[in-house]
């Protein structure tokens, strides 16, 4: 069941570049393998995280195949499929090999500020053609749009692959009164890490994780232990990770996880335009609090 498979910690995976801006496959492949062996519950290809915005068609198919036969089915991995042009979504949808994917993510359409009854059509027509599950992403601060609760539930109960949102609003009262009011199946997962923990206490299933692309065996422990009720326990590692959450995303995303990675040794610290790699103060108050981590 993929309720099963949806709980926990997923990683929205990075796309590590060289110098040169092509794709760092050999990267790639380390950041995949450190997931699997440190208590990563499932991949996230080609979201917000990985730049979509700059790869290519092709690049984009490129990166899910080797995503796919990488994991060589030892994760469930979800795929980025969302967009602005909900015709071009469908067909998509009615065309691409799903092989070797358990469920798609899909962001409510940028740019173009459809009204709640436009985000449902949109939806609408993405669950009558998929062919896997569908987690719908609410991420009002990048795409101008906030997906209010009574259009998630009523995608949630019309639509039976309609398994779970992805909550990035950052509205405790908008997040609960979906939790309180949702199908008993359908999941809500966060999508900020730093109140992944006071989420979970609220009855979120977890978290879609920018910060477990280099620490996935202690945040998956944090959102183990906050599951199984042990709040204490999982309150304690949620603090340690405070500071280097916010030094995350204060100059953007994945500006500061893919620093995070590079002063570990994964990757070289290449974005594409109009991305930029963090100012020399930012990467330096990164290193100073991953030593005192350790």
């Amino acid at each position: 069941m993929i309720n099963s498979k949806l709980k926990g910690m997923g990683v929205a995976l990075i796309t590590p570049f060289k110098t040169d801006e092509s794709i760092d496959f050999e990267a790639l492949s380390r950041i995949i393998e450190h997931q699997i062996k440190n208590g990563t519950d499932y991949l996230v290809v080609c979201g917000t995280t990985a730049e979509t915005p700059t790869l290519t068609v092709n690049e984009m198919d490129q990166i899910a195949r080797f995503v796919v036969n990488c994991v060589a089915g030892r994760l469930p991995i979800v795929l980025g499929v969302g967009g602005n042009n909900t015709n071009a979504l469908v067909n998509k949808l009615q065309t691409y090999d799903f092989s070797g994917i358990d469920a798609i993510l899909s962001v409510t359409p940028y740019y173009n500020k459809p009204s709640q009854e436009g985000l449902y059509q949109h939806y609408a027509a993405i669950a009558h053609v998929s062919p896997i599950p569908v987690i719908l992403y609410n991420v009002p601060g990048r795409t101008g749009v906030n997906m209010l609760p009574a259009t998630t539930l009523r995608l949630a109960k019309e639509f039976k692959n309609v398994c779970a949102i992805k909550e990035a609003s950052g509205n405790f009262s908008q997040i609960d009164d979906i939790i309180k009011n949702k199908p008993e199946d359908f999941m809500v997962i966060s999508g900020d890490d730093g109140i992944t923990f006071p989420l979970i206490t609220l009855g979120a299933v977890g978290v879609i994780s920018v910060i477990g692309n280099a620490f996935p065996r202690e945040f998956s422990r944090m959102v183990r232990l906050a599951l199984e009720g042990d709040y204490k326990n999982a309150r304690q590692i949620h603090h340690r990770f405070t500071e280097l959450i916010e030094l995350l995303f204060v100059e953007g995303n994945p500006a500061g996880v893919k620093s995070m990675l590079a002063v570990m040794g994964f990757i070289e610290n290449k974005l594409r335009l109009p991305l930029v790699p963090n100012t020399i103060n930012t990467y330096e108050k990164i290193r100073l609090v991953l030593n005192q981590i350790g």
